[in-house]
């Protein structure tokens, strides 16, 4: 079989020919095209002959899917699948299957990173000192000995929680599943809208579906003290940016740290969280540290090679 990685997702050149010679041993073929490309027809001609696509959160349609006739396994190489046209997968017998779990503790730590950026300015701090200017009597806040709602206890959302603990945080927790044994004096679980209004920090981690499309939205925002801030390392789609622009602009909430969009960065110019005050933004990166990229080779790699055995 030809296995085609369209994008590196990591992969050095050396761990390139190293998989080259490992796979062609077992008398398969791999390539792997050295830069990203997302443009449709780039991405058709790279996995035109493939019977084995390695790809990451390129959105990947099926004007693309069905001129790749060979295609029989999509190795996903990130968590999410709701970029890739699963229902021309499902009809077509391509079989998909994801890395999950390999930046758990990646965007967890990036989680907590946001908020201690929102809690105490750093980013707006170091422009301030490289203007010249002084603290001007600024106060931040500390994150020990808040309530923090984590919306979604699957593994990213339980290893934040578990950090916070470790800050002397209060949790409580929202989730569609519900684990019993997560419970404890400081980890409670509550309705979304108990959540809401208690939470000194919210910190989301779900899934984007068509049940949690916009599940933040201006009456859930509207529920919040004033001084809550908003995380959000899950995806963009979760939350109804336009209602937390204004939430923030109107002082409903303190401050947000946000790493994922309605799209995928570059975002366009005008973007309504651009000029919100406390707003810390960055461009997609949770997932992206060389030890998550390392985990998550291995795993598309041993999901390549079961579907192969």
């Amino acid at each position: 079989m030809k296995i085609t990685a369209v994008e590196p997702i990591g992969i050095t050149p050396a761990l390139a020919e190293q998989l080259a010679a490992d796979f062609a041993r077992r008398g398969h073929e791999f390539v792997c095209f050295p830069d990203r490309n997302e443009k449709p027809e780039v991405l058709a001609e790279r996995m035109a002959d493939a019977d084995i696509v390695i790809i990451s959160n390129i959105k990947l349609g099926a004007d693309v899917l069905s001129r790749c006739p060979k295609l029989k396994m999509l190795a996903v190489a990130f968590t999410g699948l709701d970029h890739i046209d699963m229902a021309y997968c499902q009809s077509h017998n391509i079989v998909v299957k994801n890395a999950a779990g390999y930046a758990t503790v990646a965007v967890a730590e990036l989680a907590i990173g946001l908020m201690i950026d929102v809690y105490r300015h750093i980013t707006a701090l170091d422009a301030d000192t490289r203007n010249c200017l002084s603290r001007r009597n600024f106060l931040g806040r500390e994150i020990s000995g808040k309530t923090v709602g984590i919306v979604g206890t699957g593994a990213i959302g339980r290893k934040t929680a578990e950090s916070l603990q470790c800050f002397g945080c209060k949790i409580l927790a929202w989730s569609r599943t519900r684990y019993a044994e997560l419970e404890s004096d400081n980890f409670h679980y509550v309705e979304l809208d108990q959540l809401m209004r208690e939470s000194d920090i919210i910190s989301l981690h779900v899934p984007l579906t068509a049940e949690t499309h916009h599940l933040i939205s201006a009456e859930k925002m509207a529920l919040c003290k004033p001084a809550a801030v908003l995380i959000n390392t899950a995806r963009g789609n979760v939350v109804d940016m336009n209602a937390l622009a204004v939430a923030l602009k109107e002082g409903r909430l303190a401050g947000a740290g946000i790493d994922v969009f309605e799209q995928e960065p570059p975002l366009p110019q005008g973007h309504p969280l651009f000029d919100t005050p406390n707003c810390v933004l960055v461009p997609h990166v949770g997932y992206a540290t060389r030890e998550a990229f390392d985990i998550r080779i291995g795993i598309v790699m041993d999901k390549i090679n079961d579907f192969l055995n």
